[in-house]
């Protein structure tokens, strides 16, 4: 069977961005590949506007306590308050990223940056370190690999969570220098553990201050000679990113890992080879690579078409832009993140969410197949929320959890409108006998259209209008909605 123009159109909007809009969903039968990926760009161009939810409340703190000398007891309820506002500020930085995944023009650079916030995945209780991190993300998304690298390396957010401050000479503590080997460049296998040593010595130094800003402390950095990838000298952090960048394997790595994730996690080794050259060529011009993927012939074929299991982030988002709706209590979709098992900026560790099957199993996918029910008609489901391995960063969700399992319903600020004229609109000029095909087409990244007649039962015909109300609805609680 042949892949329709909207297919390969729903494709690309899958996969650069978070899904089509209610606005754009009609047009995508006769807009040229070509042009949709322009018009991605574009609207990505312009440099992103910080998201700004929180100030820096433990350097603010610490100065009212150098002039108020706090005693130890209020020193530790300064602690407990700092992390109450730090909790307060992840809150809403999720939800105010959240809220630009479904409403920014900027779909290529929102998805690409959400992509390297699983790559360069960081946990710590900070709101303002996290806040700092997702900047530097979001601006260097489509931009120099190098640049994003060197700038995530020195953000308080990942030195913290990878102990770097704490690598000194003559105790060089080795986490950071051997996850950003191992997981940000050029993978498991390319280095030798005499490698991570020396790569360790030359970070050591490398730390923040209070005010959360990058520190290089002579004092504590080993400037001793050090042998790292073959190469010998006096090096310092900035000189292993750069060697690290100069390693073909560091290219193919970051390559293979964007082509897992856009395009088929059975990645084809001679299009990834074909890639990372150009890659590496390009001086690690992340927008270049992106271009020669979502522009290939390769990226369209039907091997790579909905075969993706949708994150929770990308389902909850996915759905949102397609149907107008607005949420009584925006709150709630970190219930959902939590039931799913992903929280942004709560990765599981620092390899960030595994994805794939990973995502599904027996509580999250009934969970899956009744999210949209539950957003668009306010339909009651008891969650079962997953449990967190570190208590203090559970603490997150205490106020919307109180127990292990949740009813969640109208009572509870789950009551959602849905402006659904502009679903009717999209489908207006479409006749009634072809109106499920159409709505199908519209919702499933599949080759072959569910059967009317399976959902038969659970539609409305009483009129138009409720009919494709229903149609949307049950064939978004489908389990091939689940892929893209």
């Amino acid at each position: 069977m042949a892949v329709t123009s909207r297919l390969k159109n729903q494709h690309l909007l899958w996969r650069a961005a978070f899904g089509p809009m209610a606005e754009n969903i009609a047009d995508l039968d006769a807009m040229l590949i070509k042009n949709l990926w322009q018009q991605l760009v574009d609207g990505s161009a312009e440099q992103a506007e910080k998201i700004t939810v929180t100030t820096n409340v433990i350097a603010e703190r610490a100065q009212q306590q150098n002039k108020m000398e706090m005693d130890a007891m209020q020193s530790e309820q300064n602690k407990k308050a700092v992390r109450v506002q730090s909790r307060e500020a992840l809150k809403n930085l999720n939800m105010d990223w959240m809220s630009e995944m479904i409403n920014s023009k900027a779909q290529l650079r929102e998805k690409v940056a959400f992509f390297w916030h699983g790559h360069f995945a960081s946990r710590i209780l900070n709101g303002f370190a996290q806040q700092e991190l997702l900047q530097i993300i979001r601006s260097n998304a489509l931009g120099n690999f190098g640049t994003l690298l060197s700038s995530v390396s020195k953000s308080p957010s990942m030195l913290q969570f990878l102990n770097n401050q704490q690598n000194r000479k003559g105790k060089p503590n080795e986490n950071f220098a051997r996850e950003v080997m191992e997981l940000f460049t050029m993978g498991q296998g390319a280095y030798s553990e005499k490698d991570v040593k020396e790569a360790a010595r030359a970070f050591t130094g490398w730390g923040f201050n209070v005010q959360g800003e990058f520190v290089f402390r002579k004092l504590v950095h080993d400037d001793g000679i050090k042998t790292f990838l073959g190469k010998t000298g006096n090096f310092d952090g900035d000189d292993i990113i750069k060697i690290l960048l100069e390693q073909m394997a560091t290219a193919h790595f970051i390559t293979r890992k964007i082509y897992s994730y856009f395009v088929n996690e059975q990645a084809n080794e001679a299009h990834v080879k074909m890639l990372s050259k150009r890659f590496f060529a390009s001086n690690y011009n992340i927008l270049q690579l992106l271009t020669d993927i979502f522009t290939s012939d390769f990226f369209y074929e039907q091997e790579n078409i909905g075969n993706k299991i949708k994150s929770p982030v990308e389902l909850m988002v996915g759905i949102r832009r397609l149907l107008p709706l607005t949420l009584n209590n925006e709150a709630t979709q970190l219930i959902f993140q939590r039931a799913l098992g992903q929280i942004l900026f709560y990765p599981p560790n620092v390899a960030g969410w595994p994805g794939g099957k990973n995502w599904i199993d027996s509580s999250t996918l009934m969970v899956r197949l009744q999210l949209p029910k539950v957003l668009a008609a306010n339909e009651s489901i008891t969650l079962s929320p997953k449990t967190d391995d570190d208590d203090e960063m559970g603490e997150m969700m205490a106020e919307q959890i109180q127990t292990k399992k949740l009813e969640f319903n109208n009572n509870n600020g789950a009551a959602n409108a849905i402006d659904w004229k502009l679903i009717f609109a999209a489908f207006e000029q479409t006749k009634r006998p072809a109106l499920f095909t159409t709505i199908a087409s519209c919702l499933l990244q599949h080759k072959d259209n569910i059967s009317e007649a399976l959902l038969a039962n659970y539609i409305d015909n009483s009129n138009r209008e409720s009919y494709v109300r229903s149609v949307v609805l049950h064939l978004m609680c489908t389990p091939e909605y689940q892929l893209c």
